[in-house]
């Protein structure tokens, strides 16, 4: 993401993570739980495997590694805002999720070394990095050799009745719900163009590849109002 974007978007997500998990279930139908579940079961880990949740928001996904993977995994979740680390720290005690532990930072400067990492997990925070290929690069660099990428990602469905039903509530509902709850005036606006400014899945997979994963599969779920990207970094 270029630094002059940062201030904005982590004030945006410090001011909305209060409510962020209620409005994650409602404005999906939690849809939003039943995705990060599918995420994690499709990653492969070692018995005392490390993962790396990139974007780790109210920390959704690094619990559910925790809840399908065993107590035995570690899992490191970053987030560039303070306000989301907090909900997660929250719900980690709360949960007693010992082996979880968590970090501020920028996922173009992650602070870790090299090839640390089983497994990078990343839901619905690469579309708000302006610089993908850049980031891609450093998940691929924190990496072990065969270590997965898994990107979870919201998208616009194809299918033109659906699209159209889909485009007509994510741009005039959404918006509205969303500043009802949060009470902030632009953040469920922005949510939407974000959306329809992300590459194309064969754009995206192209540039995973150019990062140095191989293979990479796209999951289309529900009816393609979001994918799942997965790829290996070879041994």
């Amino acid at each position: 993401m270029e630094r002059r974007e940062l201030p904005f978007v982590r004030e945006m997500f410090d001011s909305i993570a209060p409510r962020y998990d209620l409005l994650n279930r409602l404005l999906s139908l939690r849809r939003d739980v039943i995705w990060r579940k599918k995420m994690v079961s499709e990653m492969s880990l070692p018995e005392n495997g490390h993962v790396l949740d990139v974007a780790c928001g109210t920390g959704d996904v690094a619990t559910e590694i925790c809840r399908q993977k065993g107590l035995r995994v570690k899992v490191t979740g970053i987030d560039f805002s303070i306000g989301m680390l907090r909900m997660a720290q929250d719900k980690i005690r709360h949960g007693r999720y010992r082996a979880i532990s968590l970090a501020a930072g920028d996922a173009l400067a992650l602070p870790f070394g090299a090839a640390v990492f089983n497994a990078v997990t990343i839901a619905f925070g690469i579309r708000n990095i302006q610089d993908k290929a850049g980031a891609l690069r450093a998940f691929y660099a924190s990496l072990m050799p065969g270590g997965m990428l898994l990107v979870l990602e919201l998208a616009t469905p194809k299918k033109t009745r659906l699209r159209a039903a889909y485009q007509a509530y994510f741009q005039k509902v959404l918006p509205s719900i969303g500043r009802l709850f949060s009470r902030h005036s632009f953040a469920y606006s922005y949510l939407p163009e974000s959306v329809s400014r992300f590459p194309e899945p064969n754009v995206f997979m192209a540039i995973m590849a150019q990062a140095g994963f191989s293979p990479i599969t796209c999951r289309r779920m529900t009816l393609g109002i979001a994918n799942l990207f997965v790829g290996v970094k070879p041994q």
